[in-house]
Formats: structure tokens, sequence, C-alpha cells
């Protein structure tokens, strides 16, 4: 399969079009049906109550535009292999939609999470097509399954402020669709610039003030569809420490977010899963930054790490590992950082 860049930027195009206009008939019919999030919780930051169902957008987006450039292309070869990454991410989206709707009990959405990541990794393992395999069957399954279960609740924590997820995946997935077609990896790349038009059109409507929110059934479709896209990708550095630091630093920001929620809820004796305002967006407010200005250095910091994520890439075989340890150590020392701020 081979994509020339003219068609990744309309496949682009389409995608921000297509889910920037089907967004507000989302909204309205969230509205009519109250599905609606509404600021009972201490750790809400919204003022009035807001819509779900965004999620419901980006997935139609995702696949509409999928599935539309394979028929159109006449590529139909393809359709077992995109089904493959793109069923388990919308299974993952349905049982986020019945969340948002019934709400449901944390450890049995968190064993569906698991179900998934076992199923994924299964296919990627059994079909060869893990892009970093460590030559270990077994390390790479369990590696695979942890992934895909923390970046799902990665993405799933990172969605706790106007345009969160939406902005962090958007800057990711244009990072990694350069990378995948600067690569010659032209599956990965068109599902990336995919993902990313869809997310970047839906931003439209979530950015702050949000008027509506993504929800887990967007935020679980994206957690389990980029988690997979970043294991299939094989990254170019020749050290296995740098091409393992590659995908972690395109994600690195939703990590860190989630990892200081984690340990701040640990050494209170609370529940990881409990909801709570010590994530790094509710950190920055008490810092006296407006909600505006937290998005945008939250973004800041996922663009650079995503930039260091493209400068190992092309780096030079000696300076790989170099880098890898400065950008890793510069991670630490931002955890520590929020770490050592009030936790509520």
């Amino acid at each position: 399969m081979e994509i020339s860049i003219e068609q990744c930027l309309l496949l682009f195009l389409v995608s921000v079009i297509f889910v920037g206009v089907i967004t507000p008939l989302v909204r309205k019919l969230a509205l009519r049906f109250d599905v609606v999030d509404r600021p009972t919780e201490s750790h809400k930051t919204h003022k009035v109550p807001i819509p779900y169902l965004g999620g419901v957008a980006i997935v139609s987006g995702v696949l509409a535009i999928t599935y539309g450039a394979l028929v159109l292309s006449g590529n139909l070869k393809l359709l077992v292999l995109v089904s493959s990454v793109l069923l388990p991410a919308v299974f993952m989206s349905i049982i986020g939609l019945i969340d948002d709707i019934k709400k449901l009990a944390p450890w049995p959405r968190f064993f569906v999470q698991n179900c998934v990541g076992v199923g994924v990794s299964a296919i990627l393992v059994s079909t060869d097509t893990l892009g970093s395999p460590s030559g270990n069957t077994l390390f790479d399954v369990l590696i695979s399954i942890f992934w895909i279960v923390g970046i799902t609740n990665s993405i799933n924590f990172f969605d706790n402020i106007d345009g969160g997820a939406s902005g962090a995946i958007g800057i990711s997935t244009l990072t990694l669709f350069v990378l995948a077609f600067q690569s010659g990896q032209f599956f990965i790349a068109a599902l990336a610039v995919v993902l990313a038009g869809s997310t970047v059109g839906f931003l439209g409507w979530n950015r702050p003030p949000a008027r509506i929110y993504m929800g887990d059934a967007g935020a679980l479709f994206l957690g389990v569809l980029i988690s997979t896209l970043t294991l299939r990708f094989d990254p170019s550095p020749i050290h296995k420490v740098a091409s393992f630091s590659i995908p972690v630093l395109l994600l690195a920001v939703p990590i860190l977010d989630t990892t200081t929620a984690v340990l701040s809820r640990i050494r209170r004796g609370i529940s990881p899963f409990q909801g709570g305002r010590d994530h790094l967006s509710h950190r920055l407010m008490r810092m006296n930054k407006s909600k505006r200005e937290s998005i945008l250095i939250l973004w800041i910091l996922n663009l650079f790490f995503c930039i260091a994520a493209v400068m190992i890439s092309y780096a030079p075989f000696q300076w790989e590992p170099i880098l890898t340890f400065m950008f890793v150590a510069i991670w630490l020392l931002l955890l520590i950082a929020f770490l050592r701020q009030s936790d509520v």
C-alpha cells in the first residue's frame, strides 16, 4: 500500500470537515436525550452541564473516512487489516458509551480493557506486526497488553480539561503520521492522519470553553486506537532503548498526567480510579493559571516531547541513547515538580 502526501492531506481535511460538521448534530442529540456531564462532583471544573457523546462524532468520522477511502480506492484487500485495528477500538468505545449513559463501575470496565488488550496483543504477535519486537514472545504479549490498557486509561484520565485529550491526540497522531510516512509505513500513516483530522475537527467544539465532551466513548476509542498504532509502528533508531522510547515520547504528557494522579492517590491512600483534582491541569490552575493557559501549557509540553521523538528518530546512531536519556530525565523532572505541588 502506497499513499501520496496529497492524498494524506485530503484525508486530513475531509476528516476535519466531517467531524466538525457532525459534532454539533451529535451535541443536539445528547441534549435531547439528556446525556450530559453535570458538575455535581468536586473535581469537575465546568460550572454548567456539558453534553457528552462527542466520542460518537470522532468514531463516526474515523470509520466513515477510513472505510470510505478504502471503497473509493478499490483497495478492499486491506479491509481485514483495517478492521483488525479499528474494531477493537470500536468495541471499547461501545463500552465507554454505556458508561457515559449508565455509569459503569471501574473494575468491570478495567476487565474489558484487559480483554481487548489480550485480543489485540494476540493479533499483533501472531501476525508478526509488532513494530519493535523484543525477541521474546511472552514479554511482547505482556508489554503490549500493559501498553494498550495503560494508554487507554491515560487518555481517559487526560480528558479532564477542555481540549485536553483531543488536542494531545491531534498533536501526537500528526507526529506519528510524519514518522510513519517518512519511513514508508503508509498504512499507519493513513490511519494516523485520519485520526488526527477527526480529533482536530472535534477540537473546534471541545476547546475552552467546551460545548461538548468526548466522554468515555471517545477517550477509550482514542486510547485503544493510538496504542495499537504505536505498537505497530516500527521506529527507525537502531538502539532498542531508543526505539522503545519513541512511542512513549509521543504520549509522554498523558502518561505524565496519569502517573502524577495515580502516585498522588496512592500516597494519600485512595483508589487510583477515584476522580480528583490532582491532574496536571488542576495543579496548573492552582498555580494561578487560567483554564486556557493550562491547556496551552499542556499542548506545548506534548509538542515538545513529540519533537523529541522526531529528533531521536533522525539522530545519528551515537546520539540516539544520549537524546533518549536526556528527554527521559526531563520527563522525570517534570513528574517530580508536579508531585511537589499540592494534591488538592
